[in-house]
């Protein structure tokens, strides 16, 4: 554990108070659980998406729902299909292989991204968005 000193404006102190107080948690708690749950543990990521997933954690909650909202283009849809299609009745050609595997990636960074998103609107809103509630 380290220490450290923040300057925080009293609203937020007195917000975080409030929890504190509704979840009988001393303050320092429920802020150090609340920076642990903002602050992105991207370790699990690729290695070429972890600094953009942790720069979502500062995104405006307009561009968090772009991203949230967002999809891989209905061509690469397409093509990923065909792809998965040829590769169930022959073996693909280096080039289609190369492609799919593009395509998988590009699947894998959408998903991700999207992930993150939520996650975050969701600490945002101080309810979980995909509740089924």
């Amino acid at each position: 554990m380290q220490n450290i000193t923040l300057q925080l404006p009293e609203t937020t102190m007195r917000r975080a108070q409030r929890v504190a107080n509704a979840l009988q948690h001393p303050i320092e708690q429920v802020m150090a659980d609340m920076l642990a749950a903002a602050l992105p543990d991207v370790d699990d990521a690729p290695v070429m998406l972890q600094a953009e997933l942790a720069r979502m954690t500062w995104l405006s909650n307009q561009d968090l729902w772009a991203i949230a909202r967002s999809a891989m283009s209905h061509q690469q849809q397409m093509q990923m299909r065909i792809l998965v299609e040829f590769q169930s009745h022959r073996p693909l050609t280096p080039e289609e292989q190369t492609a799919l595997e593009s395509l998988r990636e590009e699947y894998g960074r959408v998903t991700l991204r999207k992930a993150r998103a939520y996650a975050l609107l969701s600490l945002r809103g101080g309810h979980p968005l995909l509740s089924k509630d």
